[in-house]
Parts: structure tokens; C-alpha cells; sequence
């Protein structure tokens, strides 16, 4: 795909995976204070920040807004959170009532996409989006847009599928393209199927037992699968393509973590 695409058509949300769904039933059964601080460890030790005390954070995609919340509690002087799918930003708002409707934190449904949208915001010092600008239907623009969010002095951490750890790529995109236009039924088997196929047993029961989900930004094994196999629309990029994108927008790559299905990125504004 180009990286100077000017046209497309927003996918409407019938033919994308519900992430938004799927954050709720998340947020429902399985949210609690010790995921909270998992996702914030986790932020602490790639950017190396312990606090966000006089920076303003602006979440793009903001999901489950566990991640919005996590900036709250980082001490974030002002928090802007939007997501394309309204039951994200219903469930980002949900956090926000249980948070006790804090006044610098406001969540709005829009996309990155939208140039007009896009018109109305300011620029941050911290933005974030982790796992989102590939499910656009157009990346590159995406990246793009995202990085006109950041102040001069700002910082910008992104998390994207990475052709470098997947080169079955082609195949994933079949699968999740199945699994969208699946019944539930059908979609129940495949995540068995991925789960039986994928998944080392140690792993899994490790996860099952409540083990092994330290490492994660607070997410849930079985949530995962969900969004992985239905992410759609979906594509993947290469790490140094990114790195050269982003660079030339004015950047400087200050972290990266590779080896996972999502390469993080952590920019500064040169």
C-alpha cells in the first residue's frame, strides 16, 4: 500500500470486528485494580516516564480505556480519549464514572481518519495508541495523522502488527476475515482452534490459573484471542518502515520492543 494514499472509504462498522464488544465483556468480568496497575507498569518501563504530571495525554483508540485511565492515575493534567467504535468509547466512559468523573478526562467518538475531526483538536504532549492505527483500513495515513497530533516537544508511543514476526501474513488476514463474517458458533470454534493450535499448554494453563499475565498491559488471554483473530480490517507493517515514516516527520526513535505479534514504539519530537 502507498504510503501517500489520499482517498479511501471509511469501512463501516458492519463489516469491522466489534472491538468495542468485546472491551465491554472485558470490562465487565474481568477489570480490577491489579490490571489497571499492570498496564501502567508496563507503560513505566518502555517509556521509562514514572509519571505524566504536567503533560497533557491523548488516547487514539482508546478501546477498553483502561489505558485512559491508566494516564489518570499517572497524573496526566489533561486527558482526551476517541475511539471509531461507539461501545469503546461507551466502556471508556463507564472507567470514567467509576473513576469518579474526573474533569480533565473527556472521551469522544471519532476517527483518525477524519480530516475534519482531526480539525478540532489540539496538539498533545503525550500521544498514544497502542494496537490501533492497522485496524484503520489505512494505515499509513493513519501514522500520519497521529504524528500531527504531537507537540514540539512531545512524545508519541505507537504499538503495530510487524511483518517482521509474521510473515504468514496473507494467511492471518484470510482468518480474520472468516472470523468476521462468522456466526458465533463458528466463531467459538476457531478460537479453540487457535488456542489448541498456538498456544503452548504450559502457556495456557499458566493463564488459566491466573500465572502468566504479568507481563501484559492489564489485557485478558481469551480477549486477546478475540481481537486477534477478528481485528478487521487489518494490515501489517514492516518496524523499519515505520521507523523511516515516522523519522522523517520529525522524530527520533528513543525505544523499541520487538519479538510479539505488535512492535512497540516510543518517539520523541526532535
Amino acid at each position: 500500500m502507498s504510503h501517500n494514499e489520499s482517498a479511501f472509504e471509511e469501512l463501516p462498522l458492519n463489516k469491522r470486528y466489534g472491538f468495542g464488544k468485546n472491551w465491554e465483556k472485558f470490562i465487565e468480568r474481568h477489570y480490577n485494580d491489579e490490571r489497571v496497575a499492570n498496564s501502567i507498569r508496563v507503560f513505566q518501563d518502555f517509556t521509562k516516564l514514572r509519571s505524566l504530571e504536567g503533560k497533557s495525554f491523548i488516547d487514539v483508540g482508546c478501546g477498553s480505556g483502561l489505558h485512559s485511565l491508566g494516564a489518570h492515575r499517572l497524573r496526566a493534567t489533561e486527558i482526551f480519549a476517541f475511539d471509531y467504535d461507539p461501545n469503546s468509547v461507551k466502556i471508556t466512559k463507564e472507567l470514567w464514572k467509576r473513576e469518579s468523573q474526573p474533569k480533565n478526562w473527556q472521551t469522544v467518538r471519532g476517527s483518525i481518519l477524519d480530516r475534519e475531526f482531526l480539525s478540532t483538536l489540539k496538539t498533545y504532549d503525550f500521544v498514544y495508541s497502542w494496537g490501533v492505527l492497522h485496524h484503520t483500513g489505512a494505515v499509513w495515513k493513519a501514522i500520519s495523522n497521529t504524528c500531527e497530533l504531537v507537540n514540539q516537544e512531545g512524545s508519541m508511543y505507537l504499538a503495530l502488527y510487524s511483518l517482521d514476526v509474521q510473515p504468514n501474513a496473507q494467511y492471518w488476514l484470510d482468518k480474520k476475515l472468516m472470523y468476521v463474517n462468522s456466526n458465533q458458533l463458528k466463531r467459538n470454534l476457531m478460537e479453540l482452534w487457535y488456542i489448541f493450535k498456538y498456544v503452548r499448554p504450559a502457556v495456557y494453563l499458566k493463564i488459566l490459573f491466573g500465572f502468566g499475565e504479568k507481563r501484559t498491559r492489564g489485557m485478558d488471554f481469551l480477549t486477546d484471542v478475540r481481537d486477534w483473530l477478528g481485528g478487521w480490517p487489518m494490515e501489517f507493517v514492516y518496524d523499519a518502515e515505520v521507523i523511516k515514516f515516522v523519522e522523517v516527520r520529525g522524530f527520533d526513535l528513543e525505544n523499541i520492543n520487538k519479538g510479539e505479534a505488535c512492535t512497540e514504539f516510543f518517539f520523541k519530537r526532535k
